[in-house]
């Protein structure tokens, strides 16, 4: 019994320990507010408008010259290795013949392997639930760990491609097959603020 006790009590106190070195390892930093911007790939917007299909967009997103954005509410990010969330307000509309499909509250989800962007999805105003709709690649070149120089954290040229998912959704939805998982939607930036004003660069000389 005495042995046993004695290892039950040295077992928990290395886990204890291992869990303390990996708090302080960890860069995980909360995020405040920012903007992700996702450049449209020319032939996503052909195909759209080849089949009658109408993109726009739920507030505050603006559609710009091929560009939308969706605000950063928040959300949180491991700068050693990417791990997180970051949280979108705004959001996109495609209608087709008395149908709207509604993508919103996006999410960029990289806490459970590949990159993915989900999101709420309602079809003439009947809410479907979150569903994974946009594959994210890092582009090449990316080195971790991630910097926020001056608090704000950069991801620049993100691929953007459509889950398996989203692309049976939409050739369902608007009675098409040019969608198909890997089909390019564009390039994403991302920028996102810490939540942490001390963390900020420009608060230390202020």
């Amino acid at each position: 019994m005495l042995v046993t006790s004695f290892f039950k009590k040295a077992t928990f106190a290395a886990t204890i320990a291992l869990a303390a070195t990996s708090v302080y390892a960890q860069q995980t930093k909360t995020l405040g507010f920012g903007q992700t911007n996702v450049s449209l790939a020319s032939s996503f917007v052909s195909d759209l408008q080849s089949k009658g299909v109408t993109p726009g967009v739920v507030g505050p997103t603006r559609l710009q010259n091929g560009v939308v954005n969706f605000p950063v509410t928040g959300g949180a990010i491991d700068l050693d290795s990417a791990d997180g969330q970051i949280i979108h307000s705004g959001g996109l509309t495609l209608s087709f013949s008395g149908i709207t499909l509604r993508l919103q509250s996006f999410i960029i989800d990289t806490t459970n392997g590949a990159p993915v962007l989900t999101g709420l999805v309602d079809l003439n105003g009947k809410m479907l639930g979150r569903l994974p709709l946009f594959q994210l690649q890092l582009p090449s070149g990316v080195v971790f760990p991630l910097t926020a120089e001056n608090g704000l954290l950069k991801l620049k040229g993100v691929n953007v491609t459509l889950t398996s998912t989203a692309a049976g959704a939409l050739n369902s939805v608007f009675g098409v097959s040019v969608f198909n998982e890997n089909y390019e939607i564009g390039t994403a930036n991302v920028y996102a603020f810490l939540a942490e004003p001390w963390e900020w660069g420009w608060a230390h000389n202020n």
